[in-house]
């Protein structure tokens, strides 16, 4: 066999393979990769625009398949609001359980992953923001939006009411400064979204320490 037959022979080995993997996906795997494709037609196109061909197409899959698995666009969008939650929920816990010990390590590891790639993607985020600007008129999106804010938030309010405690910080509320780093880190993944070619995370975590030194100077001195 010369080199020309081999490649031929190798290519067509290669596309049997693929379109054999592609036929023998698993349900999981399938559903997965339509809520990838979901995602990327959100953040190219927005919500509103997005439709079942177009996440068919982007999948490289026929619509017929998307309506088996979600049966209508609200299941497919309820199941991305889902992904994304859970998604950044893994990663928090993740954090949480192997970062400290103590309360101060823990916070500052939590307020340093809001800052990492994989939570800086703006795929990700302009199809969270995407969300967000729908939970007013959508009680499904608004209900998985609140269960997952209100999981970080206690969280992080418990930690910084360990820390009030440990310090005797007096005058100091653990739901306000919760309240505020949570808005912090919105408005960072907001100013990332917006301008990532000017968006410094470096600058951002810093303003972040400073801000949780002049809370809580005992445990984050600069």
């Amino acid at each position: 066999m010369n080199e020309y037959s081999f490649r031929l022979w190798h290519d067509s080995l290669m596309s049997a393979i693929a379109k054999k993997s592609r036929r023998t996906a698993t349900r999981e795997q399938r559903k997965q990769q339509l809520i990838n494709a979901t995602m990327k037609c959100i953040a190219r196109k927005g919500m509103g625009s997005t439709t079942l061909g177009d996440v068919a197409k982007e999948a490289g899959l026929s619509q017929g398949i998307v309506n088996l698995h979600f049966e209508s666009k609200e299941n497919l969008l309820n199941e991305t609001l889902r992904y994304i939650a859970d998604d950044y929920k893994t990663q928090f816990n993740h954090v949480l359980d192997r970062s400290g010990p103590g309360a101060a390590a823990k916070l500052h590891a939590l307020m340093e992953l809001d800052l990492r790639p994989s939570i800086l993607d703006r795929r990700k985020l302009a199809v969270w923001f995407a969300f967000w600007g729908e939970v007013k008129s959508r009680p499904r999106y608004r209900e998985i939006c609140e269960a997952s804010d209100e999981y970080y938030d206690d969280v992080v309010r418990s930690l910084c009411d360990e820390i009030i405690t440990a310090g005797r910080y007096k005058n100091v509320s653990g739901a306000a400064v919760a309240t505020v780093l949570t808005s912090v880190t919105n408005g960072m993944w907001l100013s990332y979204l917006i301008s990532p070619k000017r968006f410094d995370r470096l600058s951002a975590a810093n303003a972040v320490d400073e801000y949780l030194c002049s809370i809580f100077p005992q445990h984050f001195p600069l």
